[in-house]
């Protein structure tokens, strides 16, 4: 048992850590969708009814994970899927025919899910002792890892290394670090008022408006993480080895205002913030749809990575702070609801993609940037 009594620094790291494992895993698979799809002869419907397992599966985690980080408390969980979600990766390179890579997915957002709730309690139980908004620094490790992913992938794929000897590798990172930071973890959670806790708590409103705002950013980030890459290659028509420029940009300048939003959010406000980012969002894809050329595109998606950046660590934060619902379970809530945009838009890409073009998918994706500055109204009336 870790002592309660660490510096509150050491468990930031410590938790950081475990968002860069996060990242790192899911930028990990992003990263490899177009060979996936090629190696299994798959189109575009075809794909994106496959990733319709990752949503599945994190839909039956929806609310067995916040009942299991109140029930055992956050370390534990989050211990235990830290060495469960990357080996997940490991399926979806065996997979060699589209069922395989269907069961390999539904694990993969299962675990994902619980993955993600464990980490964020862990995140809101630190940020209560720093006393101030440091959420956004959180996510900010796991934008950078995803940027590392998808560096880590085009040197992957310019090596001509196969998905499973790939994410072999990712393994043995992961591995590592929970090995190193796994005893920097925090021992007792923010809340701890239900020693009994109910499987299904029903939302507030406030959290409910949360959980959109974070479902609008969401399908965003989903996209961009999924279909980047394929755009890059049918749209923008670039090389193979130029096909993952258009993701690392997006995840750079995520990354980037993730390290600065909490700065942002103290100085400006969560409406403006909310409101600017809703804007850059919409302007960003908009550039990507509008002039599908290599220069711009990547510009595009330089603005659209700084607009997602903010958003949903600040609903994480705010729904952590619920009054009226355990912290795991405020923000299994919000996280569903937002991983739920995640994980569904890739699959409507694909449909869309197969039925009209992919530029008109994206222009679509395009249109959520607004609804997040509408949101940011709500956000002020409630919190």
């Amino acid at each position: 048992m870790p002592s309660p009594f660490r510096a509150p620094r050491a468990y930031r790291i410590a938790i950081s850590c475990f968002f860069f494992i996060q990242g790192l895993t899911f930028a990990s698979w992003a990263s490899r969708i177009p060979d996936i799809k090629n190696s299994l002869l798959l189109g575009d419907a075809a794909l994106g009814a496959i990733l319709l397992s990752l949503p599945i599966g994190q839909f039956f985690a929806l609310a067995l994970s916040g009942y299991l980080v109140t029930r055992y408390g956050s370390r534990i969980v989050l211990i235990t899927t830290s060495v469960l979600y990357p080996a997940t990766l490991l399926l979806i390179g065996l997979a060699s025919v589209p069922l395989a890579l269907i069961v390999a997915l539904l694990l993969t957002g299962f675990f994902g899910n619980i993955y993600n709730i464990a980490v964020n309690t862990q995140a809101v139980g630190i940020e209560a002792l720093y006393g101030r908004s440091i959420m956004a620094s959180f996510h900010g490790l796991w934008s950078l890892a995803g940027f590392t992913g998808g560096l880590i992938g085009t040197f992957m794929i310019a090596q001509e290394f196969s998905p499973l000897q790939h994410y072999w590798i990712i393994n043995g990172i992961t591995l590592l670090l929970t090995l190193i930071f796994v005893g920097s973890t925090l021992p007792r959670d923010a809340k701890t008022s239900e020693s009994n806790p109910r499987l299904f708590v029903k939302p507030d409103r406030v959290i409910l408006i949360l959980g959109v705002l974070a479902f609008s950013c969401m399908i965003c980030e989903g996209t961009m993480f999924d279909w980047t890459g394929v755009y890059f290659d049918k749209i923008v028509k670039t090389p193979k080895e130029l096909t993952q420029l258009g993701f690392v940009a997006f995840m750079s300048t995520m990354a980037g205002g993730r390290l600065i939003a909490d700065f942002l959010i103290t100085r400006l406000g969560a409406r403006r913030m909310i409101l600017i980012s809703g804007c850059m969002i919409f302007t960003g894809i908009s550039i990507l749809v509008a002039f599908p050329y290599v220069i711009p595109s990547i510009a595009g998606l330089l603005i659209a990575g700084f607009g997602v950046s903010s958003v949903v660590p600040l609903a994480y934060g705010l729904a952590g702070q619920s009054k009226t619902m355990p912290a795991g379970q405020a923000l299994a809530a919000v996280s569903s609801l937002g991983f739920l945009g995640f994980l569904i838009a890739p699959p409507m890409i694909g449909f869309i993609s197969q039925g009209y073009s992919l530029r008109l998918a994206f222009g679509l994706i395009a249109l959520m940037g607004l609804a997040v500055a509408f949101l940011s109204g709500k956000v002020r009336q409630h919190n």
